[in-house]
Parts: structure tokens; sequence; C-alpha cells
């Protein structure tokens, strides 16, 4: 069923596969769960999954830390994506911060973090402070 060059092909691309995997394991929790604490951990996975791509594109095989040495055919790794990494992970940090605070605000606000629910609780209250809001014009 499976040919030697596609195996191959798989295994020594299981970086990407676990990228792809993670990124669309995040989206289905963003786009499918109604809990607001879930859609921030679906986001964090999304972004976890661009870290390991990044990284893992960023490593070659058999490359050193980018010292100099007295051989000239060193082969050296790149550090510049670990350091734009480390950067955008201290960011993911402070946003998933400021989003679970968030959620808290809204937890005090409406009682609930169901994205469902509050969205009724907006109706609700559009419609109490707008009687006549559904009522269409007759002229």
């Amino acid at each position: 069923m499976w040919d030697e060059m596609t195996v191959e092909f798989f295994v020594n691309h299981y970086n990407y596969w676990m990228t792809v995997i993670l990124m669309m394991i995040g989206l289905y929790v963003v786009v499918s769960r109604g809990n607001l604490v879930k859609k921030i951990v679906g986001l964090n996975l999304f972004q976890t999954s661009v870290f390991m791509l990044y990284i893992s594109m960023a490593k070659i095989l058999g490359g050193t830390a980018p010292i100099l040495t007295d051989n000239p055919n060193e082969v050296y790794s790149n550090p510049l994506p670990h350091v734009l990494i480390l950067t955008a992970i201290v960011v993911g940090v402070a946003t998933t911060a400021l989003g679970l605070a968030l959620i808290i605000r809204i937890r005090e606000s409406f009682d609930t973090i169901e994205e469902d629910e509050i969205f009724d609780i907006e109706q609700q209250m559009a419609k109490t402070s707008h009687p006549h809001a559904e009522t269409p014009n007759k002229c």
C-alpha cells in the first residue's frame, strides 16, 4: 500500500506533519467551542504550532552555534529564528494573560463565559433598552 518513498517522505518531514496536526487541533478548538477559556487554549495550541514550524526550519543538521572557529568549512545554524520565537513566546504569554483577564471581567459582567449565553444576554439587554427596535417602520 505504501511504497518506500512515501514512507521516507513522511518520516523525513514529521516536524511539518506535527505542526499541521497541532495547528488544525488549535483551529478546531477555537471554531468549535463556545467557552472563552477553551478558545484561549486553542489559540495557544495554534501559536505553539507556528513556533515549532519556525524553530524546526531554522535547525540545520550538523550545524553548530555561530561561533567563529578555525575550521573554514564549519556549518552554522541561524540563531535569528530562535531569537524571534523567544520574543514571540513572551508576547504570547502577555496576550494570553490579557485574554484571561478579559474573560474574568466578562464573567463578572455576564456571570458566564459561554459565547452563546453572552450573545443572548446582550440581545435581551438591547431589547429592553430599545423596546421598539424590532418593529419595522411603516412608511
